[in-house]
């Protein structure tokens, strides 16, 4: 008998734990992903809902499970994937694998192209300061997420679709069906998508009565219309729809989070109002540091026997990666539970990893470094206006994050 049938032979299943370990605490990282790291890097997880999972906890088997051709996410549509919601989530273009996927991803990635969105700079700029400004001229104390964090990133990605924003109000509420775990009834979760695949599909119609409309989404249903074996018309509203949700959701969440945890690390704050030059860096290092997500999700399935983490994962058999954890490994970060705006070697997997790496990043990035730098430099006094207990916290998502911060400066 070879060493690897050995090994196949005689793989032991621990018991699965319940997961998430805990309930999210802020931004605190549950300790028990630190225990994991070193003593079991692959463990056996049970979800709320669904089968059971291997987790990975470790930076290197956390890449290699996502971005490794051997996994795929394609299965999780005929599996009970294991999941923090009572139905499946709706996860678009993640819940396919090449050559599907690719053909999806082309047809928006140019849009997000590092030049592209280095153009939309000085707009979101323009957009930031008025923010402020109005802000500023209510008085304090207000609230940051009400008046920063969640229009300016719903602006950008209105301008850059081509959606108006004075209906920003009812897409914000349809786009939580996106982020939901418990947080809204499953009826309702159904009714927030059909309202939001229904606004998009009035817009496509709208586009090919004025097909010169130069934006995304006049893109999209031009590659529909020209060629349309590259995109169904499903295809283009879910894309289109998924984009307007995605493209603001977690921009909204992390803007409060960063402002959050550098408020909690003021030698960190203080170096970076004296030396925007810091602010690049400062947003990736905070990518890293801050937990968006409650726990792992968006479980990928073994193509065939893998080995990852020296635990044998069977063909068909989930695999989650905490994206947490992975960011919190000592043997890739130094010091990794403190904050350092000066760390040169940041490879950080804030916007995932391989196939699915986050199609938006680039535009996330800029939208934060031009939040963060704004906020910090206009108000330099910076502080929350109420007591840290008197904060509430989002429930029932998959995201982490304020509902509101009241701050004065």
């Amino acid at each position: 008998m070879t060493e690897s049938a050995q090994t196949t032979e005689s793989r032991t299943v621990p018991p699965a734990r319940p997961y998430p370990f805990s309930v999210p605490d802020r931004l605190v990282v549950d300790p028990t992903y630190g225990e994991l790291r070193e003593n079991e890097p692959m463990t056996r997880v049970k979800l709320p809902y669904g089968e059971e999972a291997w987790l990975a906890t470790r930076y290197e088997d956390v890449r290699t499970v996502l971005g490794d051709v051997r996994f795929g996410r394609a299965p999780a549509v005929q599996r009970d994937e294991p999941r923090l919601t009572p139905r499946q989530q709706y996860s678009g273009m993640l819940t396919l694998d090449p050559p599907d996927h690719t053909r999806l991803r082309r047809l928006v990635a140019k849009a997000f192209t590092a030049r592209r969105v280095e153009a939309l700079r000085p707009r979101t700029q323009e957009i930031a300061n008025a923010l402020v400004d109005n802000m500023v001229e209510l008085g304090p104390p207000a609230d940051l997420v009400e008046h920063v964090a969640t229009p300016l990133p719903i602006q950008v990605i209105c301008e850059l679709l081509g959606v108006p924003y004075a209906d920003r109000d009812r897409f914000h509420i349809w786009s939580e069906a996106i982020v939901s775990t418990t947080s809204l009834p499953v009826e309702t979760v159904q009714e927030y998508l059909n309202n939001l695949w229904g606004y998009i599909g009035d817009l496509v119609a709208e586009r090919r009565r004025e097909p010169g409309i130069d934006d995304l989404l006049g893109a999209l249903v031009r590659a529909r219309d020209e060629n349309q074996d590259r995109l169904s018309e499903t295809e283009l509203v879910e894309l289109a729809g998924g984009l307007l949700a995605a493209g603001h959701e977690t921009t909204v969440t992390q803007i409060p989070n960063f402002i959050y945890v550098l408020l909690h690390n003021p030698d960190q704050l203080a170096r970076l109002q004296a030396d925007l030059s810091l602010v690049p860096a400062a947003i990736e290092e905070l990518l890293r540091y801050v937990p968006l997500g409650v726990g792992s999700s968006f479980a990928r399935y073994a193509k065939e026997d893998v080995e990852v983490g020296g635990v044998l994962i069977r063909a068909g058999e989930p695999v989650l990666g905490s994206l947490s954890s992975a960011n919190r490994d000592g043997t890739v970060f130094a010091d990794p539970d403190r904050l350092d705006l000066d760390r040169e070697q940041n490879p950080h997997l804030g916007f995932g990893h391989g196939v699915h790496h986050c199609v938006g990043a680039q535009l996330a990035r800029m939208e934060l470094q031009v939040a963060v730098a704004t906020l910090v430099t206009r108000l330099p006094g910076l502080r929350l206006a109420v007591p840290e207990a008197d904060l509430q916290w989002k429930r029932g998502m998959l995201v982490r994050g304020l509902l509101g911060m009241p701050v004065a400066w």
